[in-house]
């Protein structure tokens, strides 16, 4: 970079189709708080990210560059390499097979727009409100003895109504865990889960199956938002995967086909819609091969024999979110000893940048149980730290491979 752009009074720099930082300012590099910009250079755009931006970026930035070649102030989270979150706005443009993107801080105008709008909204609320509330407040007088009457009634139909869809969602939650599929564990391969729904029915749905003796097929899933709307769609989009699967379909008809049914389900109904991340390995035991697909869903981790990691990024936007997609799989080997860890972001946004990585990294030479055991109590240790994720649903995966 010549000068002018080195110094730029914004942060600057380009990144590769996949993500990988190729260029980047000394503007960004003082912004990051890094003493030069090696630490940063060929390193995915993950590492300057906030845990929630993570998930934003691989939802929106990478699907939308991709298909208009360009973003237009887009609000994100940078972390500092202390630690301190800083807010900024992203301006990029696919040019070259390159991403260009232009950054600019927001710290001191954000606490400015946000003082003056308070200050507005207190005052114009103060302002409506006064005579609303003393013309319904004499209103409120003269009615009070018969509402008392009439809400003593409601109370006790409602204590009825709650009683009844307690029992309902109870049942329901019943059958949606049950649903789950079991854990498989046998001398090519072991599969074991954990599900824990924020409310009484979760928004995240898993399966895996033995299709072939040498062939299994792992989908974890997480439809936007929580409760009942979302599990209706897990459990209908279960049905389908686990007959698609089962039948030993492609994995990139597979993902058509979920893609395809979320957009028939809504039919253009805004109010309805809901879109799902999903991602999907097909593994064969007895090539050794993984085929997988990642549509918008937080990246797997693949840790081989050596310890050596790598992480299973998007390879296509969120089903339901935009028609005509196409999906195409991708593949790799494996050797004996390879561990993966599917999850939602449930369970990655309630803790430490990377702690899922070093939880895989230090537990590989302990038993798969163990790592599980381990992610678990970071979870529970967490619960403190991070009271704004208990009403998320929380599911991983973890896979052994042997020969």
């Amino acid at each position: 970079m010549d000068d002018i752009i080195e110094n730029a009074p914004c942060g600057f720099m380009t990144l590769s189709a996949n993500g990988k930082i190729l260029t980047i300012n000394q503007t960004l590099v003082n912004l990051l708080q890094y003493p030069s910009s090696e630490p940063l250079i060929g390193k995915h755009f993950n590492v300057a990210l906030s845990n929630a931006s993570r998930v934003f970026i691989q939802l929106y930035f990478f699907p939308i560059i991709t298909l208009e070649r360009y973003v237009e102030e887009m609000y994100v989270s940078l972390v500092a390499h202390d630690g301190e979150e800083i807010p900024v706005l992203l301006n990029a443009s696919f040019h070259d097979n390159e991403i260009i993107c232009a950054i600019v801080p927001m710290h001191k105008r954000n606490a400015l727009e946000n003082e003056l709008i308070k200050a507005k909204k207190m005052f114009e609320n103060a302002y409506s409100e006064k005579e609303k509330a003393l013309s319904e407040l004499e209103a409120a007088l003269l009615t009070l003895k018969q509402n008392q009457l009439e809400l003593l009634k409601a109370n006790q139909e409602n204590a009825k109504f709650k009683l009844d869809t307690e029992r309902d969602l109870q049942l329901a939650k019943t059958i949606q865990e049950t649903s789950l599929t079991k854990d498989i564990v046998n001398d090519k391969i072991k599969i074991l889960s954990y599900y824990h729904a924020s409310k009484a029915l979760s928004g995240d749905i898993y399966g895996f199956y033995e299709i072939t003796p040498q062939k299994y097929g792992i989908i974890l899933l997480d439809v936007m938002g929580h409760g009942i709307s979302s599990s209706l769609i897990t459990m209908s989009l279960q049905s389908l995967f686990h007959k698609l699967i089962s039948q030993g379909v492609e994995a990139a008809v597979v993902m058509q086909e979920l893609d395809q049914y979320l957009h028939e389900l809504f039919q253009d109904n805004q109010e309805a819609w809901h879109y799902c991340t999903a991602i999907y390995l097909n593994i064969d035991t007895k090539t050794q091969t993984i085929e997988y697909l990642n549509a918008g869903h937080p990246p797997a981790i693949l840790q081989d024999q050596n310890g050596l990691q790598e992480e299973l990024f998007a390879t296509s936007p969120p089903l339901g979110m935009f028609k005509s997609i196409s999906f195409t799989s991708k593949s790799l080997e494996y050797t004996e000893g390879t561990r993966i860890l599917l999850y939602t972001d449930g369970v990655s946004e309630a803790l430490e940048i990377n702690a899922l990585n070093s939880i895989l990294k230090n537990s590989f030479f302990q038993p798969l149980s163990e790592t599980k055991a381990l992610i678990l109590k970071e979870l529970e240790n967490s619960e403190n730290k991070f009271d704004k994720y208990d009403n998320d649903d929380q599911c991983f995966i973890l896979v052994e491979l042997s020969s």
